[in-house]
């Protein structure tokens, strides 16, 4: 069943690296800060200086537009106003546990409770774009990113409602032994040393400990932050469990944990695209993730998002205007060339669901263009 949503104006958008950024794109996305403040708005123009700006702030993408066609209006898993919410509370907890050493459980559950809600009024949208961040505030999305994404994969697998928001209170605090390990190991613009991610395993025990001393955390929630780095084969850590010694609520995190861990920019390296995302977690299936938590992760995410620029397999080069959520890999799409990349005139459409013949060879990334494709 497609998504009957109404069709408008709107502007094709695809995720850009700040390197490959240029005066006079258009902003496709809002960017914020995690204490809401709209760093650069749609619609903005670009030019050098907010570009410099971008960077300076270690944003290291952006989505941006060009008004190619008509493309469906696709809403957010979870509007921005709670998303905003739910990172303040976040960053809230984790202040306070840092200078205080108190938990603010109120604000945990809370939180839990709103993402969950506004899932499950959601449930048929599939996440289609990935949240952009700067680099400092890439832990308090980072455990937003992930509940949200725990929570849609579990509600795929049949949990009920206790479950759902126990699940999202261990995903919440999945990391929240972070605030135990040095930060300036955390914000380490390179890749860590062998004892630095020494140091960094410990989270896992350090966070379990800080959650199972909590009367007011289920303890099935606290053995989230205790094994959302196992791995299904046994070659995670801490304990090395494997398979269904793992509780499901951690293999479930896992799974979300590096999907959202790798379409993020990092100092270190450029964010993988969903689609390369996606690729690299079923590739990893049966060997470090449960695969009926990966096929959870393929059936909520589209993996060419509307907007999504694509070659087909008969050369042709169409942008994708809506996505099926019984087969989010056949999306409806809009012919943009011909298969010699003539442009075509005219409003042609083709269901890959209903042409099986038919396969999406790549999508464009954010360094690429159509008229460097011929």
């Amino acid at each position: 069943m497609l998504f009957l949503i109404k069709f408008v104006k709107v502007i094709l958008m695809i995720r850009r690296s700040t390197e490959y950024l240029e005066p006079g794109m258009k902003v496709a996305k809002t960017v914020y800060s995690s204490v809401g403040q709209i760093l650069i708005a749609v619609g903005m123009v670009l030019d050098t200086s907010l570009i410099n700006r971008l960077i300076e702030l270690g944003i290291g993408s952006v989505y941006v537009g060009d008004e190619l066609g008509l493309i469906d209006e696709y809403p957010d898993v979870v509007s921005e106003p709670i998303r905003l919410l739910a990172i303040q509370n976040i960053r809230t907890v984790m202040d306070g546990l840092q200078r205080k050493h108190q938990l603010n459980v109120k604000a945990i559950r809370e939180t839990s409770d709103n993402l969950v809600n506004e899932i499950l009024r959601n449930r048929n949208i599939l996440l289609s774009c990935c949240d952009i961040r700067s680099f400092d505030d890439y832990i308090f999305s980072h455990s937003i990113n992930v509940c949200i994404l725990s929570v849609m994969m579990a509600v795929t697998m049949g949990y009920n409602y206790l479950k759902l928001t126990q699940l999202g209170i261990g995903a919440l605090l999945s990391d929240i032994g972070m605030t135990r390990i040095d930060k300036y190991i955390f914000d380490k613009p390179k890749e860590l040393t062998q004892e630095e991610f020494s140091q960094v395993k410990m989270h896992t025990e350090l966070g379990f400990e800080m959650l199972r001393t909590s009367e007011d955390i289920p303890l099935l929630s606290a053995h989230v932050a205790y094994q959302h780095h196992e791995r299904w084969n046994g070659m995670g850590y801490p304990r090395n469990l494997a398979g269904n010694d793992i509780h499901d609520y951690a293999r479930i995190v896992a799974v979300a944990d590096v999907f959202d861990s790798l379409t993020a920019d990092r100092p270190y390296r450029k964010a993988y695209s969903i689609d390369e995302a996606l690729e690299y977690i079923n590739t990893m299936s049966t060997y470090y993730f449960d695969p009926e938590c990966v096929n959870a992760l393929m059936a909520n995410v589209a993996k060419f998002p509307p907007g999504s620029i694509v070659i087909l397999s008969t050369g042709e080069i169409g942008q994708v205007v809506n996505v099926n959520q019984l087969a989010p890999t056949r999306p409806l799409i809009r012919l943009v060339t011909d298969c010699n990349k003539k442009v075509i005139s005219g409003f042609h459409q083709v269901d890959l669901y209903k042409q099986p013949d038919l396969q999406i060879e790549c999508a464009l990334t954010g360094s690429q263009n159509i008229s460097n494709l011929g």
